[in-house]
């Protein structure tokens, strides 16, 4: 799926809401730990539109192995919204939300190119694992292939490279190995 049909996709969803996506925002939520999936099922319930990134994993028992789908930031789903107090209430008077991210509890707006980097490497299923926040270092783009566009902070490790993609509001970090991918600086 391309970034165009992503915010389509996003589009229509907002505006089904009858908000203009221009209006809207995209918002982190604090949510009980192991209830992401959970909360934002109950949110496109109540017709928030609400994005929760996820990982494959392999876990692992004493008897059997499984894929699962574990949340890429734990305790945190993100929702699009105009912040209005109808709004709000119908995101914090769902069971097992803690509340908004950012300023005093009323939370900042997240830019919409963290939420998109997010959802372009999540949907060229490209192997991405959890990393730690990064601030400082060479900014760059990758052009080409599935993640187009995706903007983040060049890594090195042992000859392999890898970009990091930040959502700056939660301190969190999410590296996408870039191997073969074009890059140029921002």
């Amino acid at each position: 799926m391309s970034n165009l049909q992503a915010y389509l996709e996003t589009t229509t969803a907002v505006t089904r809401l009858g908000v203009a996506p221009e209006e809207s925002s995209w918002y982190a939520i604090h949510t009980m730990p192991r209830h992401e999936k959970w909360i934002a099922g109950q949110l496109q319930g109540k017709r928030v539109c609400t994005f929760l990134p996820v990982l494959h994993q392999i876990h692992r028992w004493s008897d059997r192995r499984r894929k699962v789908e574990v949340p890429m930031f734990s305790c945190y789903a993100f929702v699009r919204m105009v912040q209005t107090v109808e709004e709000r209430l119908k995101v914090l008077r769902t069971p097992g939300v803690l509340g908004f991210v950012g300023s005093e509890r009323q939370g900042t707006p997240i830019p919409d190119e963290q939420i998109e980097n997010l959802r372009t490497a999540i949907r060229g299923k490209i192997p991405c694992v959890v990393h730690p926040f990064v601030s400082a270092g060479k900014r760059v783009r990758i052009r080409g292939g599935s993640l187009d566009g995706v903007e983040g902070i060049l890594m090195r490790q042992g000859g392999e490279q890898s970009v990091v993609v930040s959502v700056e509001l939660l301190r969190r970090s999410l590296s996408i190995r870039v191997e073969g991918y074009d890059i140029e600086a921002v």
